[in-house]
Order: C-alpha cells, then structure tokens, then sequence
C-alpha cells in the first residue's frame, strides 16, 4: 500500500554483506521490514540469482575473464531435480509397458547438465516440466478463469515451489480429473514430450540449438518479408536459456554482457546483440553481434574513431 515518500535514509541497500558479493538477477534481494517498504514488482525466480551468487562466493581471484564466464553460464542446476524425477517416473515397469519410453531414459540420463545448443537431454527435461506444469496447474486455471476469464497461472513467476511441493505431497484433490494417480500423471507428461519431439529423425535429433534459435527481426521485416535477409540478424541456434546466468531465447535475453571494475576501463568488457548502428547501410550494423553470439570478449573502450557524426542549427 501507498503511505508516501520514503526518505533517502530510509532506502533498503545492502552495503559490503559479510561474504563480500552482491547480486540480484531481477530477483529479490531483502526480506521483512526491507522488502514491505518497496513491495513485490514481479520478481524472477531466484534460480539464476543462486547460481550466480555461488560462482561469485566460489571465486579466488574477481577478474574480467571470470566474470565474464559467470554470465556464460549455461549449466541447468534449476533442472538437475527435473531430471531426477523423469528418471524416477521411467521406472522399469514404465520401460516394460510402453517401450518407446527407453529413448527418452537414455538421453535424459546422458545429458551433459547444460544448455548448450547440442544438447538433447537439456531440451527434454525443460519439456517435461513444461508438460506437468500445464497438467498440474489446469484445474486451478480452469476454475478461476470462471471469475476472471483472462487470468493465466503461466504470469505469476513464482509458481514453481508450490508445483514442486504439490508433486512432493501429491494430494488426490488435487490431482487432474483425468488420472487415477499422480504416477499416471507424469507418465502422461512424458509420454507427451515423446509425442511431440519425437518426429522427424526422433528423439536424439530435438537438439535445444533446434528450438532456441535466434529471431532478432528489425520492424520492417516484419511487414515486408523480403528485407528479411538485408535487415535482420542471422537465425544462430543460441545456448543458455531461463533460470541460468546465460538467459537468452529466441527473441528475448539479456540485453548486454559487461564487465568493469573504476580504474580498470581498458580491462573492460562489453558485449551487445544486435550491432552498433541502426542503419542498415552502415558497416557496424552487425557489428559486435556475431561475438555477443559466441560469448567472445570484446572490449569496453571504443577503438579510434573512423567516422565523426556533426549536428549543426
């Protein structure tokens, strides 16, 4: 609620904490009397925000080059509990009645633990989630959208800890209407992810590279097609995705990746999507792009200037 202006004083801050970083990821970053005086704006889960924070802590030596690979981090630890429970659900009954599940298994089982664009086991274990969120969740959307036709469960942001604490406790009232038990549930869940990637050269092909590849359209291509390939930046499959320090996808992201420590500016790094110029005709239109799509560093500080830009009256 609204009580008025706080006083500069009376600003929550964190200031030198006892382990020495500080770090938000849009996530919140205090907690009682702090937190009610600035409210809930929508904040994000604290996934990325706990897996930056502990590759901070985890550091000898805060340089550019180690920071820079904190936010190239595409390890997937918000999924590493995922994948243990699709693991769990393809038991070997589950194998033994439906043998196209065994696929499936394998790859989640061999997964490499990142996104990165080569990976299968990334890709399936995120489309598990995504399967029993919408099967857990409808019920509860379908009845309040009776009351408020336009509420989507998908917009509150928090929603991952009571799902988790609901496949935990696994209560029969609240189990979707169309499943005997909650077992059945995640076996529809994964039988789905099967369905639905496992076309067109099968499982082991759906690559994340496949479904997260770059969509970065300048206005007018998106009237005029046929600009496309002079205006638009190339379709890349890109690594990193939601709920780690590399977040991108195929039309949103992290707007820049920078490094910089006062006193230091010629160590510094920055890395933009998108090019420097916005005219097409301009030779730094993609400049700078193709290194923001490798995750290469590049410098902060301009180079010399080739180019002077003067507005007179």
């Amino acid at each position: 609620h609204w009580d008025g202006w706080l006083q500069p004083a009376e600003y929550p801050r964190i200031i030198d904490p006892p382990d020495g970083v500080i770090w938000t990821a849009n996530a919140r970053v205090v907690d009682g009397t702090e937190l009610a005086k600035i409210g809930d704006g929508g904040y994000a889960l604290g996934a990325r925000a706990q897996q930056i924070r502990d590759k901070l802590i985890a550091l000898d030596q805060a340089d550019a080059a180690a920071l820079l690979a904190i936010q190239l981090d595409d390890r997937a630890i918000f999924l590493q509990r995922w994948r243990k429970l699709l693991l769990n659900t393809l038991d070997e009954a589950a194998l033994t009645a439906s043998p196209q599940r065994q696929p499936l298994y394998d790859l989640v089982q061999n997964w490499n633990g990142r996104a990165s664009v080569d990976a299968v086991g990334y890709r399936l274990v995120r489309a598990f989630r995504e399967q029993i969120w919408a099967l857990v969740f409808a019920p509860l959307q379908a009845y309040l959208q009776q009351y408020d036709p336009t509420f989507a469960y998908h917009l509150i942001k928090q929603s991952e800890g009571p799902l988790w604490q609901l496949l935990q406790a696994r209560p029969l009232h609240y189990l979707h209407p169309d499943f005997p038990h909650w077992q059945a549930l995640l076996l529809a869940a994964a039988d789905q992810v099967i369905s639905e990637l496992g076309g067109d050269g099968g499982l082991a092909k759906r690559t994340w590279g496949e479904r997260n590849t770059l969509r970065m359209q300048h206005p007018f291509s998106r009237v005029m097609p046929w600009l496309s390939n002079w205006l638009d930046m190339p379709a890349e499959p890109l690594p990193g995705g939601i709920h780690m320090p590399r977040v991108q996808g195929t039309r949103q992201g992290a707007s820049q990746r920078m490094v910089i420590a006062p006193g230091f500016e010629q160590e510094g790094i920055f890395q933009m999507p998108g090019g420097q110029s916005g005219h097409p005709l301009s030779p730094f239109y993609r400049a700078g792009h193709a290194a923001w799509v490798e995750g290469e560093s590049t410098p902060l500080l301009p180079g010399p200037a080739q180019y002077r830009l003067q507005l007179q009256p």
